[in-house]
């Protein structure tokens, strides 16, 4: 197959714009823990990166470079934010309004800086043909050069703006092919809105649906979460639970696959806050004298589960501010 030339520049242009607006199919379900990047729990055992980026938001990377008691230093700077009513502790509300605090802001400023990227002249909307030479503009060039036999790769490309394409035109909620930044945000994080949450779940399904059928079998769904090694390899306790999992919840009507509601049930279940959810567990953690709210000195004695040190998210944000 010819090698076909991509210039530097559409590399990048890729790799800035196209990765955040299409969910691959290595990428962890988007509605399925929604407030961080890792898993809570690999391999049945508890994965403290989640509480980090849960707590600590876009920002804990920084916190991966800090020494220890600088790591707590700060931590107890976020505390008395957290600390509304400034009484002394931190309740199940101030905790819970902090993580939707940081997973907001991760949000808003990503769609800050793709909006000033796409929208230059500084109007009110973002034309399609706009995002499209921005994003894909290259292939363009590529296919200047294509031959009768494109490579995977482009494939690739065309399939991803084939997706963005329909993605934008659901946000387009007035037709005209033009984004404001509502609906461009739409665009960009479709699971936090209610109207963009079927080609959420039509995503999911074209990622983990590998034979094209329109449906999700359980060797999917596992191969979605797991890669053998060998041919002979015992599957791990945690994939053997996920298999009963999928037979005793994900298929509701026992047909061996699961649909297009039974996928939008699993990734978008309903009466499931994932923010309360992940405040109760901090607290449970790390609420010493059981009083379902938590001190500083609780907090900073679980420095480690909170923020950790060489292992985080919610940096950034502090270094954002003198008082540090």
């Amino acid at each position: 197959m010819k090698m076909l030339f991509v210039s530097l520049m559409s590399i990048c242009l890729l790799i800035n714009y196209a990765v955040s607006a299409i969910p691959k199919p290595e990428e962890k379900r988007v509605l399925d823990d929604p407030l961080s990047h890792a898993q809570h729990y690999q391999n049945d055992e508890h994965n403290k990166q989640y509480d980090h980026e849960a707590f600590l938001g876009e920002d804990a990377k920084t916190f991966d470079q800090l020494e220890a008691n600088e790591s707590r230093r700060r931590l107890g700077l976020i505390v008395d934010k957290i600390d509304g009513d400034s009484d002394g502790f931190v309740n199940l509300s101030e905790l819970k309004a902090w993580i939707q605090y940081t997973q907001r802001r991760y949000i808003d400023d990503d769609v800050n800086r793709q909006w000033k990227t796409h929208n230059s002249n500084n109007t009110e909307k973002v034309h399609w043909d706009t995002y499209r030479k921005n994003v894909y503009g290259f292939l363009d060039e590529l296919a200047s050069h294509e031959t009768d036999h494109p490579s995977d790769e482009h494939f690739s490309y065309r399939a991803m703006m084939k997706r963005d394409r329909r993605r934008w035109s659901i946000a387009d909620r007035d037709g005209d092919d033009e984004l404001t930044r509502e609906e461009f945000t739409d665009f960009l994080h479709p699971e936090e809105s209610s109207h963009m949450r079927d080609v959420v779940v039509t995503e999911t399904i074209e990622d983990i649906d590998k034979d094209g059928d329109g449906k999700v079998s359980v060797e999917e769904y596992i191969g979605d979460m797991y890669r053998q090694g060998e041919p002979d390899e015992e599957e791990p306790d945690w994939v053997k639970h996920e298999r009963e999992t999928f037979t005793n919840f994900r298929d509701k009507n026992k047909d061996g696959f699961m649909n297009n509601q039974e996928v939008k049930d699993w990734i978008t279940p309903a009466d499931f806050d994932h923010a309360e959810a992940e405040a109760r567990h901090l607290i449970y953690e790390a609420d010493s004298d059981a009083d379902e709210k938590l001190t500083k000195d609780e907090i900073i004695e679980k420095y480690d589960l909170f923020v950790g040190s060489q292992a985080t998210d919610f940096g950034e944000a502090l270094t954002r501010h003198d008082e540090f």
